[in-house]
């Protein structure tokens, strides 16, 4: 990122400082949009499991994607912006194929203290409100 902000204030014109601070930081933010997706990926690899990414999750991911690339076709944007859409699609489709390489650890807790199972157990009397 300093690397490419050095090479565009060198090489690049630019109307002034502010607009090359603006070019520079957005550039930032496209490359380390990329860095704060590939956790997720990783942790998959180390565990040998999709057990922590449900369904609901990977479909809002795959929603957000379709639209970010319909947009990116639509809408006149700069190309480091449509990069960055498409850089999204790489993750998500190493997603998918660690959804298909991985199997679903049922025995593995789900992070945030939630169930395995979709079912709703039925609340004691003595933990309802009405009771208290």
């Amino acid at each position: 990122v300093l690397g490419y902000a050095f090479y565009s204030l060198l090489m690049e014109e630019h109307s002034g400082w502010y607009s090359w601070f603006i070019t520079s930081a957005s550039s930032a933010v496209y490359a380390l949009g990329f860095v704060l997706m590939t956790p997720q990926l990783f942790l998959n690899y180390k565990l040998k499991s999709v057990a922590h990414l449900p369904w609901r999750v990977l479909v809002y991911k795959s929603l957000n994607t379709f639209i970010d690339d319909l947009f990116s076709f639509i809408i006149r944007m700069p190309t480091m912006a449509r990069i960055s859409c498409f850089r999204d699609d790489v993750v998500f489709f190493i997603y998918l194929y660690q959804r298909w390489l991985y199997p679903v650890d049922a025995s593995r807790p789900i992070e945030g203290g939630g169930e395995g199972s979709d079912e709703k157990e039925p609340m004691d009397d003595r933990e309802t409100k009405k009771n208290r």
